[in-house]
């Protein structure tokens, strides 16, 4: 019926008044929130989410429902673009780095224990690509983002790719400072103190809704909620702390208290539409962007357990890629109802157009396929979806740079040269029989294994993919297959015995109390080379003895940009202080931070430029009003 109402409305009048008509759009998209991290699938009753309970029963839930990577960068690109990260080059958060990269190339190098060099991904999403906001506001609507963005700093903001409003118009990876005020948003500051970043931005987000005085509006929603740093109001913390179960896998209650946070805003938003008697004429869609955190640190344990999934957050395995999904789309979706169709964050862009009646542009493309037959209520058998994360990350199960389909019950993951004699190697998994993903049948299947890897190869040439290529440079004698999927230090995956990526507890004697982190780290005559292998490289360091405000120089030579020092008072898992910093960049240059801390440091991390050519580092030296004698580390 919706439907026809469009059609028959844009016969009558090409004009704006037209869209009037036009059902509002609100994306909710949560960051880092797992499969069982909601009461939508029966996984978990530590955590409380009756809003997005609340929400399931206006509409569809989805049982597979695929982010387009397990990582956030790729995923928030391909939902605005329709197009996967494999097109788009976009494969790792690293968005926020100072340096620009448009066009994916092949890498150049890898460390002689991995059989495949990762290629070197893009940084920006480019703003040649059409986005949803762009199509929408074409058709006379509102388009507002509120929330992380972490797809480039201007040029790259929302504001260039569609959006009339952007708050807090902030490009890292998550929060600035905390999700509890005080805040470190250049431009957005709290109305009291203690506020959290979550129930502003659902406060504001309404107010915005209401501002629109019955011109359709699309609302990006983009949460902080739940990626790090771990923190959350302390009367909802101490809350859940009296309902902890040791023996439950999911026992933080700083978490917990994040995923409370993260459903009041959820509440918050659907107030606001019931309110303003919006909500008939909404379709609202909510998931996340990659699987749950499984590997950081946080109360003593984990984030989370994506359990009964394998893997997590950074990991090809289901628990890094299968996520949380629900579409209310009044007069198409049917009230608390559930689907097992395949869907994905690339389906989304091409299904509203489809189902409002307005056509891509010429030349535009999609990855993803309109999904309007399942939220109807069909099936959508035969339905392919694909992963492609070419990238060690280092985490618990993870797997080399590899790349998936899922079709049906199978699916495979193809690790790039991971075989005999440079062969790709390949998992296949039935996922109605195993969805823990323990046994692999690739080895009994080899035809089915054959069809599924001609759909990869098929999907690789035609979205042009930059592949991961075989390493020259592979020394057997350092390869160490027993490693793989064994949690590291992140960048450190398959390190071998004698590298100098090192683990927590075994760092190397040369960096003399320095932890090289997402990086490669080596001295030879008197210089400190960094070489960075991930997307956030930085130097850690136990500075405890070290309080109150502290003055950190050290000497560095490394290309021009930005890049911060932060402190960790409480350790790992602690809420981060951060101050920037700006390098000249092409000769040695010292340069001074000061770190305002009231108390003890804690951890110290040096946050390193990404670049091809190593960052060296002569010295650095921490002086501390409260603390001993400067400590200098001279290398």
């Amino acid at each position: 019926m919706l439907r026809r109402l469009v059609f028959f409305l844009f016969a009558l009048s090409p004009s704006l008044s037209a869209f009037a008509a036009q059902p509002n759009i609100l994306v909710i998209l949560a960051d880092d929130l797992g499969w069982s991290d909601t009461t939508l699938y029966g996984t978990t009753t530590f955590y409380q989410t009756p809003n997005v309970e609340r929400l399931a029963k206006r509409g569809m839930t989805f049982t597979r429902a695929y982010s387009a990577s397990p990582l956030c960068s790729p995923t928030r690109s391909a939902l605005l673009t329709g197009l996967s990260p494999a097109r788009t080059g976009i494969t790792v958060p690293n968005c926020h780095e100072p340096r620009v990269v448009l066009q994916a190339t092949t890498g150049k190098k890898a460390p002689p224990d991995q059989k495949a060099i990762m290629p070197d991904p893009v940084t920006r999403l480019k703003t040649e690509y059409r986005t949803l906001a762009e199509t929408l506001k074409d058709a006379g609507y509102a388009t507002a983002h509120f929330g992380k963005w972490h797809l480039g700093p201007e040029p790259y903001s929302p504001l260039q790719q569609g959006f009339d409003v952007d708050l807090p118009h902030h490009p890292g990876p998550g929060p600035a400072g905390s999700f509890v005020a005080p805040w470190k948003f250049a431009n957005f500051k709290e109305k009291s103190p203690g506020e959290h970043i979550e129930d502003r931005m659902a406060a504001e987000a309404v107010t915005w809704m209401e501002q629109q005085q019955g011109k359709p509006f699309y609302l990006n929603y983009w949460m902080f909620s739940v990626h790090a740093p771990f923190d959350a109001k302390k009367a909802n913390i101490e809350k859940h702390r009296g309902r902890i179960d040791p023996k439950d896998a999911q026992r933080s209650p700083t978490y917990a208290a994040m995923i409370q946070s993260m459903d009041d805003a959820i509440g918050t938003l659907l107030d606001g539409l019931d309110r303003l008697k919006l909500a008939d004429n909404t379709i609202i869609l909510f998931t996340s962007d990659n699987g749950g955190n499984m590997y950081n640190e946080v109360d003593g344990t984990t984030p989370t357990s994506n359990r009964p999934l394998r893997g997590g957050k950074a990991s090809m395995f289901e628990g890094g890629v299968r996520v949380p999904a629900v579409v209310v789309w009044p007069g198409i979706t049917a009230a608390g109802t559930r689907s097992d169709a395949i869907i994905q964050s690339e389906d989304y862009y091409p299904t509203l157009l489809e189902a409002l009646a307005l056509k891509p542009v010429e030349g535009q493309r999609f990855d993803g396929h309109s999904i309007l037959p399942a939220l109807k209520g069909d099936s959508l058998a035969g339905k392919a979806v694909f992963q492609y994360f070419p990238h060690n990350p280092g985490v618990p199960d993870w797997l080399p740079p590899a790349v998936s389909v899922h079709r049906d019950d199978w699916k495979i993951i193809r690790i790039f040269h991971g075989g005999e004699k440079g062969a790709h190697r390949h998992l296949l998994f039935n996922l109605r029989d195993d969805l823990g993903e323990r046994n692999n049948l690739a080895a009994q299947k080899p035809e089915l294994v054959a069809e599924l890897d001609a759909l990869i190869e098929t999907f690789l040439a035609d979205t042009k993919a930059v592949v991961p290529v075989p390493n020259p440079n592979f020394d057997p004698k350092q390869y160490r297959p027993e490693l793989e999927g064994k949690s590291q230090p992140k960048g450190k995956a398959n390190a071998p015995a004698k590298s100098t990526a090192k683990g927590k507890d075994d760092g190397d004697p040369a960096l003399q109390g320095w932890k090289a982190r997402d990086c490669q780290a080596a001295v030879k005559d008197g210089i400190l080379r960094i070489t960075n292998i991930g997307s956030e490289c930085f130097l850690g360091f136990s500075a405890s003895k070290h309080s109150g405000p502290t003055t950190a120089k050290f000497r560095i030579k490394a290309k021009a940009g930005f890049s911060h020092f932060d402190w960790l008072p409480g350790g790992v898992g602690s809420k981060e202080q951060r101050v920037d910093f700006t390098l000249k960049g092409g000769d040695w240059e010292e340069i001074t931070v000061e770190l305002p801390a009231e108390g003890p440091l804690g951890i110290v991390r040096l946050y390193l430029p990404m670049q091809e050519q190593p960052v060296e580092i002569d010295w650095i030296e921490l002086t501390s009003k409260n603390g001993p004698t400067p400590t200098r580390t001279a290398f």
